[in-house]
């Protein structure tokens, strides 16, 4: 809220102040809502785990005693902070009972909400497929009922996150299993002490909080009526009248500040706040706010009708800063410096990462096959089926992008072993162990690769068999990129089988890899097959 001039120069300084990210790369922004504010030990828990996974830049992080409630934002490429928001739904899970929960603000779970935002070179379906990939990992791995709201929303009544969140933790514990309104889309059909966790995909949303300088909460609860769009009052803006620092808080969640401003927002809860003989206190944001919806406040405030965002000096410089990159040679980014990396006199990333990074590679494409049909009247038949592959073939390229990483990781773990002391009979034992150990490690990981990459194979074969035709020979592709990481997974696990004492085990996993080689064999007859048959291709 702005009171006075002060405050409109604090707005101007923001917006000048802003920073202007240089966005080459896909990026998501995942703002996870956790039912825990005063216990900073558990908050920091949580924090950690988000930043557990190095590309993932947390941006803002907000607590509240009253409400016990955290909101957390991070923002990265997609696979990163879909596993961020993984971990710190399992770190809350392990230290949120809400049983023992009390808070003013509504919650059926410990990880309450989790939103994805498209920032940059991502679009909203790929958010939803974020969310509902999640959705049933968190449902499975997890044990904790899971539901989709919004744009991810799996049936229409649930777009609205308040349906949902009906009664809390406390009526939704009874009714779950019970009234089949509330059975979840992913996860069991109880709810344990972590309760339940909605999570879906959503356009940019504004947090934001007006305080009056009364602590008669039933004011609030009066202003937040007239301004809800739900009860007759403003479009795109949700409200709460609630009771905060022994203030009366009207807090909202505007969904839309292009087609309702936050200027227009603030000057009604004015006016309504007038009518009960109390003023506006304050006002607080919690998390992040676009520059757009600051820009659009400042001209209203100032009655600046003919500003323009350009002519804010950060956004000329960021105009020149682009003229100057395109006319500058760069390096190439993330997979030229995979290459380079790859290419470099070092053993790590070696044999085991490229294979993970060809599947996938394959997986990518699968997925691109699989978009290029959805929405295409010509393949109406086949449009779950290409929504069911598109969540696997994401699933799976995730797992294989981590499995690059993993494959290093592993190599350098049997070096670290090698390097044990072996003085004595007991550090000969000790060093023996720990060598057997990690090279089974470094030859489950290209397995693993190779479990994933017959899987992409088989997920090209259905592309190219149903997909668009126009597409068909980039499914092939894919499938014939899995083909190669089944190969080089198999030379890998065969040479660090080679060394093992424990023949049971590595006659075992041989025997896996090669039932994989044999279905993959059969699997890259079919897609050649598809290939002459569908596309006309001959393949002599």
């Amino acid at each position: 809220m702005i009171r006075d001039p002060i405050q409109t120069l604090a707005i101007i300084q923001l917006i000048c102040f802003s920073v202007v990210l240089k966005m080459t790369t896909p990026l998501v922004e995942c703002i996870p809502n956790f039912s825990e504010a005063r216990r900073p030990e558990v908050v920091e828990a949580i924090v950690e785990a988000v930043k557990s996974v190095p590309a993932v830049t947390l941006l803002d992080q907000h607590s509240d005693d009253d409400h016990n409630r955290t909101v957390l934002t991070f923002v990265g490429p997609p696979v990163d902070v879909e596993e961020a928001a993984y971990r710190a739904i399992s770190t809350a899970a392990e230290l949120i009972n809400l049983d023992e929960h009390e808070g003013e603000h509504p919650r059926v779970g410990a990880t309450d909400v989790v939103p994805f935002v498209p920032i940059s070179k991502i679009t909203m379906q790929a958010c939803i497929e974020i969310a509902r990939r999640l959705g049933q990992r968190v449902g499975d791995e997890l044990g904790i009922p899971v539901y989709l709201y919004e744009e991810a929303a799996a049936k229409p009544e649930r777009r609205n996150l308040e349906v949902i969140r009906r009664g809390g933790y406390e009526t939704l514990k009874e009714e779950i299993g019970t009234e089949p309104t509330r059975n979840p889309d992913f996860g069991p059909l109880k709810v344990g002490p972590a309760g339940a966790t909605v999570i879906g995909a959503r356009h940019p949303l504004i947090a934001y909080n007006v305080y009056l300088n009364s602590d008669d909460v039933d004011i609030a609860k009066k202003i937040a009526k007239s301004v809800r769009h739900s009860s007759g009052g403003l479009r795109y803006v949700k409200a709460l009248g609630l009771s905060v620092e022994g203030l009366a808080q009207v807090s909202m969640n505007l969904t839309n500040y292009r087609g309702t401003p936050i200027a227009r927002v603030v000057e009604t809860i004015r006016s309504e706040a007038a009518r009960y003989g109390v003023n506006v206190k304050h006002s607080e944001l919690v998390g992040l706010i676009p520059q757009e919806a600051l820009i659009e406040t400042a001209r209203w405030y100032l009655q600046l009708d003919q500003f323009e965002p350009d002519q804010i000096l950060e956004s000329r410089m960021a105009a020149a800063q682009k003229n100057i990159e395109e006319h500058t040679p760069t390096p190439t980014a993330s997979s030229g410096e995979f290459l380079n990396a790859l290419a470099s006199n070092t053993p790590a990333p070696g044999g085991g990462s490229a294979s993970a990074y060809s599947a996938a590679m394959g997986a990518a494409l699968v997925s691109m096959v699989a978009r290029l049909t959805i929405g295409k009247q010509k393949y109406n038949q086949v449009e779950e089926l290409m929504k069911a592959v598109i969540l696997r073939s994401e699933e799976l390229r995730s797992e294989l992008t981590k499995a690059v990483e993993d494959d290093a990781v592993a190599f350098f773990a049997i070096l670290d072993a090698f390097m044990l002391p072996k003085e004595t009979s007991e550090n000969k034992a000790e060093r023996s162990e720990q060598v057997e150990k990690a090279t089974f490690g470094a030859a489950k990981v290209p397995l693993v690769v190779a479990r994933r990459a017959i899987e992409v194979m088989e997920l090209a074969n259905q592309v190219v068999q149903n997909g668009n035709l126009n597409a068909i020979t980039d499914g092939a592709v894919g499938g014939t990129l899995a083909r190669a990481a089944i190969t080089g997974a198999g030379y890998n696990v065969r040479i660090n089988l080679s060394s093992v004492k424990d023949q049971t085990t590595a006659d075992s996993m041989l025997s896996e890899l090669r039932a994989i080689e044999s279905r993959a064999n059969k699997i890259d007859g079919k897609i050649r097959r598809h290939l002459v048959e569908r596309g006309g291709l001959s393949l002599e």
